[in-house]
């Protein structure tokens, strides 16, 4: 098969790679751009599949961020639903999965994450869900009427968010996850647990510090088996244990991977004209002063336009400090930095547990911040961490409000 030129090819349909587009097109008007995605779906934001499309708030067509016209005004060709089987960096190839070949002059790599599995006894069975995809909503969403029954696996974001989420919408839910409260990794235990009481209120039963061992099916029911001994009969069964970087195309094409595909500060990998962005670019993080890996909405848009300015030629350093926010039944919040339960905290609560700011703290300066039920203060948070100053609690009392 003949080989197709472009000048840019971008892996993964999802937003990083939807809004490298707009970066690109920002500097470059008529370079010939490729998007390809193994998801059968136009480019979407994943944070309303367990938020606002649950609420009534937002509707499937309205979270898509490219539709086709956009692609046709902005010269875009696509390819969706098909996978790429190698890249080969050095010679500017790719392939797919049905035998077409590409080369590129700049490619980006962005593939973002596969939901963690479990490895148990009927962890794949047929209906199971490793909650993280539009398809993954659609099929949930449709058997999830009132009077049924969920077992979500995972006590973290996804975990909590689908949990809150199907027992608004009046399912029977159970939580199962190893840890001893919710949100361990992140959250103050007194707040976790203050969630978590919330949560048992609100009727749904959380059995912590325990595991699914195994599942099966009963007829048309799940059942799990916990390793405390606990039997859950259920209409749906939600796994959301975090997921791992994409890196496999990355790591046979001979990029340098660590906590994802490694990239510089212009997110370039170890061969310069290939890029990388999402929740798969292991990154340096100018603020905080060290590497990381950023799996959150707000860092896949941001760091996919900057790929693109830098792919067309702006190469400028990637220097933005990207936030998060959930929504955990009335409990929201915004978040930036380093939000590490294992750092030290400062709470200046308005009201406790339910609206202030949480400070994280290391070698007594803020590291990152938790805005809750604080709302428009993500800026201000940023500056407090730039700034670097000794943080007393005078200095962050009232500092944010």
């Amino acid at each position: 098969m003949a080989e197709q030129p472009y000048d840019y090819i971008i892996i993964g349909g999802g937003l990083a790679g939807a809004m490298a587009i707009d970066g690109i097109r920002e500097i470059d008007e008529d370079g010939s751009i490729f998007l390809i995605g193994k998801e059968t779906h136009n480019p979407y934001d994943r944070p309303p599949l367990s938020k606002k499309l649950w609420f009534g708030q937002k509707k499937v067509e309205e979270i898509t961020v490219h539709d086709q016209g956009f692609f046709m005004e902005a010269n875009v060709d696509t390819l969706f639903g098909v996978e790429i089987a190698l890249i080969e960096p050095r010679k500017r190839l790719i392939a797919d999965s049905r035998g077409g070949v590409y080369r590129f002059d700049k490619l980006l790599i962005a593939t973002g994450g596969t939901p963690r599995r479990l490895d148990i006894p009927g962890g794949d069975l047929e209906g199971i869900c490793y909650y993280r995809t539009l398809d993954d909503y659609q099929a949930t969403r449709a058997m999830a009427a009132e009077g049924k029954s969920a077992v979500v696996i995972g006590g973290g974001f996804i975990g909590s968010e689908m949990a809150a989420a199907l027992r608004i919408n009046k399912l029977d839910v159970t939580m199962v996850f190893p840890d001893p409260y919710l949100l361990q990794r992140v959250l103050p235990e007194s707040l976790a647990q203050a969630i978590q009481a919330d949560y048992i209120e609100r009727g749904v039963k959380v059995l912590a510090e325990d595991a699914p061992v195994a599942f099966e099916k009963r007829g048309e029911k799940f059942v799990t088996r916990t390793g405390a001994g606990q039997v859950i009969e259920s209409d749906i069964v939600i796994v959301g244990i975090g997921i791992r970087p994409s890196t496999e195309l990355a790591e046979k094409g001979g990029l340098k991977i660590e906590n994802g595909i490694d990239v510089d500060e212009f997110l370039q990998t170890s061969e310069r004209h290939v890029y990388a962005a999402g929740d798969n670019a292991y990154f340096p993080y100018k603020a905080l002063g060290q590497k990381t890996r950023v799996e959150h909405w707000d860092n896949a848009q941001s760091q996919g336009t900057h790929a693109g300015r830098n792919m067309a030629g702006a190469l400028q350093p990637f220097t933005y400090m990207p936030y998060f926010f959930s929504d955990l039944f009335d409990f929201g919040f915004e978040a930036v930095g380093e939000v590490d339960s294992r750092l030290d905290t400062f709470l200046d609560w308005q009201e406790e547990n339910k609206s202030g700011v949480i400070y994280y703290l290391k070698n007594e300066k803020v590291r990152g911040a938790m805005m809750c039920n604080v709302w428009d203060k993500v800026e201000a948070a940023r500056n407090m961490i730039k700034r670097g100053k000794k943080a007393t609690p005078e200095y962050l009392t009232g500092a944010i409000k």
